[in-house]
């Protein structure tokens, strides 16, 4: 989900407590602490974490970039991982002729044919949009055989365009080699795990902040704790709709838990639902823990909440039953990638 969406979750959560919408009703800035949660993961994993992995390759294509080259490079590395049984991390950097103008190459992993291939693309500008005609002048996909038993994770169609690029952690276990995108992201910073731990790190916090500052503790840290404990739950087990999943129990687990593959972050719909879903939440849980309420739940939740959610979830649905395997296939990535990106704008 965008940063926005898992936001409005955190604050639409923190609402479904009486006490909590009581002190908000008095200045209190409880709510907006959930929100805060709820965009935390992914500020951990994009402005923090992904600065701290360690790439055994770069590949740089520069700004003539060479099909065949990248895919040598990758195919190398792969080799190298599945011969002596080392992981391998490799990033991929984008190609930036200008302010406003990025080269675009695809590299796609085919475990079906055993191969990996790249495919240099048109310019685009900043906005991901292709100038017509801008493609390499005789440019065709080149496939290089791997050699070694492959099997990819997530996306087989990588687009790199602008911004940073992406990575691959390749590693071997057993007899194949295992590919996966964007190892350090949804790792620790995604696990109900570190959502405990930041519940109880804030509720200790407030209270000491409480007992130095009036001598005494109130119900404000357990609060403090739990919305934020909620609002980055409600973020993880969002993008765990996704394809890429989390982390879930980290570290007493190592591996991502697959998503369940029912929406893209970065689609339209998912995203506008869920801010619409929140806000009317929002909304019905003050009316409801104030003095005099004036909705009929039935009826609002109706018309707010069940309407909404089956009709736009219903057109979704039928969106994604029309797209083209190939355009399925080619889109997911933005799954993740508009995560990052819209950190880096931010």
């Amino acid at each position: 989900m965008k940063g926005i969406a898992h936001f409005i979750t955190g604050v639409a959560l923190a609402t479904f407590f009486p006490e909590v919408v009581r002190q908000a009703a008095e200045g209190s800035l409880l709510p907006i602490l959930g929100g805060i949660a709820g965009i935390l993961p992914d500020t951990l994993d994009f402005k923090f974490a992904r600065y701290f992995e360690r790439y055994d390759l770069e590949i740089d294509p520069g700004p003539e970039p060479d099909a065949r080259a990248i895919a040598e490079q990758l195919v190398g590395a792969m080799r190298k991982v599945y011969e002596t049984g080392r992981p391998q991390n490799v990033m991929l950097h984008t190609i930036r002729l200008g302010a406003d103008l990025w080269r675009q190459y695809v590299v796609r992993f085919d475990p079906a044919h055993n191969e990996v291939a790249v495919r240099i693309g048109p310019l685009v500008n900043t906005g991901q949009v292709p100038f017509p005609g801008s493609e390499p002048e005789g440019a065709e996909e080149v496939r290089i055989k791997v050699g070694v038993p492959m099997v990819h994770t997530y996306d087989a169609e990588n687009r790199i365009d602008i911004f940073s690029g992406p990575s691959f952690k390749f590693v071997r276990r057993g007899d194949q080699l295992h590919v996966h995108f964007l190892d350090w992201h949804r790792r620790w910073s995604h696990s109900l795990t570190l959502a405990a731990v930041l519940a109880l790190g804030v509720a200790g916090l407030f209270a000491l902040v409480e007992w130095l500052t009036r001598g005494a503790i109130s119900q404000t840290p357990l609060w403090a704790g739990v919305v934020s404990g909620l609002g980055f739950v409600g973020h993880v087990l969002e993008d765990q709709l996704g394809f890429m999943g989390s982390n879930l129990f980290y570290p007493f687990t190592r591996e991502r838990m697959i998503g369940l593959q029912l929406l893209r972050s970065g689609d339209a719909i998912p995203n506008f639902l869920t801010v619409w879903l929140s806000v009317a939440l929002v909304l019905f849980n003050l009316d409801r823990f104030s003095a005099s309420p004036r909705l009929d739940p039935p009826v609002y939740l109706l018309l707010a909440v069940a309407l909404p959610l089956v009709a736009l979830g219903g057109l979704y649905l039928l969106q994604r039953r029309r797209q083209e395997p190939e355009a399925e296939e080619a889109t997911q990535q933005r799954d993740i990638l508009s995560e990052a990106e819209e950190v880096e704008v931010g």
